[in-house]
């Protein structure tokens, strides 16, 4: 083999996935702690060190047991163990490019199937519910001010929580046009139209921000005057659910998360009766198939609306069917980005 394992670790992560393919930060990490995991396993049950470990020793049946041990001792779900194997197979796919006398491994690495995985039902909020979260929310403090234009903007945008944190203000366009602009996954930039309502709503955030002299190029800050954080976004948006709860019975019943509203938005968009490419770019989603799920999603609250109202004949208590070391450290290094080439 013409190439170490660490020289081509470094040149999958840094020529091919950052130069060349483009991917974030956050991507390069989730990698990378994949093949650090699936390293650390091969030399486990071979009994050797990273630094002895060589290419030809991880086949096609260590990979399978590595995502088996990950699925049954770690508490890894289907969707998880298929996420890892995607990552390895883009690395292999890699490596059968730079070394041919690879070629049949990655082969094999690269047939591996994925698991089908339990499809649910994903949760979303009612128009009652969303109206109880934000009137939840009081008007003492600016900090009152920033929570009820985060949650609007959550709600209008249909954005990730990290979309949300960082946001700026010059993304921020609230003339007679309002509209955001969000930076998706692997760095793709899509602009969200605002009503009104919301575009008001951050006008007096903005103003509350230059009252209170803050510099910060970040559109949400927290109480520090740093970038708010998507675990911030989450406990804010949890704080004022429990307080909602109180009045509106059904959140008591639901967990609310930030991509509970993302979802919640997808599907007032299908209910609106908005084309799927739309809704797709809308939220930002790469493969249309992602978007498809929130049409079966609507298909299936209609399911039990119908279900409320049989047909005649059918008495209503009557219940329905329906059928249907170093390489460890340099792994750790591109992970945390401390990587220098």
């Amino acid at each position: 083999m013409t190439n170490t394992i660490q020289s081509l670790i470094v040149s999958f992560f840094c020529t091919y996935l950052r130069d060349q393919a483009g991917s974030s930060p956050k991507t390069i990490q989730s990698y990378s702690e994949c093949i650090r995991l699936l390293v650390q396993f091969c030399c486990k049950e071979l009994n050797i060190s990273s630094d002895e470990l060589d290419m030809e020793s991880i086949t096609s049946e260590l990979v399978l047991s590595f995502l088996d041990s990950r699925e049954k001792h770690h508490g890894n779900l289907p969707r998880t163990r298929n996420q890892r194997l995607a990552a390895i197979k883009s690395f292999y796919r890699y490596l059968s490019l730079q070394e041919p006398t690879l070629l049949e491994t990655c082969r094999r690495i690269c047939s591996i199937r994925s698991k089908k995985a339990e499809h649910k039902i994903i949760e979303s909020l009612a128009e009652d519910e969303i109206k109880a979260i934000l009137e939840s929310i009081p008007s003492v403090t600016p900090w009152h001010q920033r929570d009820h234009a985060l949650i609007l903007l959550m709600y209008n945008t249909g954005a990730r929580v990290q979309e949300l944190s960082d946001i700026k203000v010059d993304d921020l366009k609230a003339d007679k046009a309002p509209q955001v602009k969000l930076m998706g996954k692997g760095g793709k930039e899509r602009i969200i139209p605002l009503w009104n309502e919301t575009a008001e709503v951050l006008q007096r955030w903005l103003l509350m921000r230059e009252h209170l002299c803050i510099t910060e190029p970040y559109l949400f800050i927290n109480t520090q005057r740093r970038q708010i954080s998507r675990f911030g976004i989450a406990h804010i948006l949890a704080k004022y659910t429990t307080l909602a709860a109180e009045t509106c019975v059904s959140l008591q019943k639901k967990k609310v998360t930030p991509h509970t509203f993302r979802h919640t938005t997808a599907l007032y968009l299908i209910q609106s009766n908005v084309d799927i490419v739309t809704i797709r770019d809308w939220l930002g989603h790469a493969d249309i198939r992602t978007t498809s799920l929130y049409i079966d999603i609507n298909i299936e609250i209609r399911r039990k609306a119908l279900e409320q109202c049989p047909p005649p004949g059918v008495k209503r208590d009557e219940p329905m069917l329906w059928h249907q070391q170093k390489t460890l450290a340099l792994l750790q290094s591109i992970g945390n980005g401390s990587y220098v080439e």
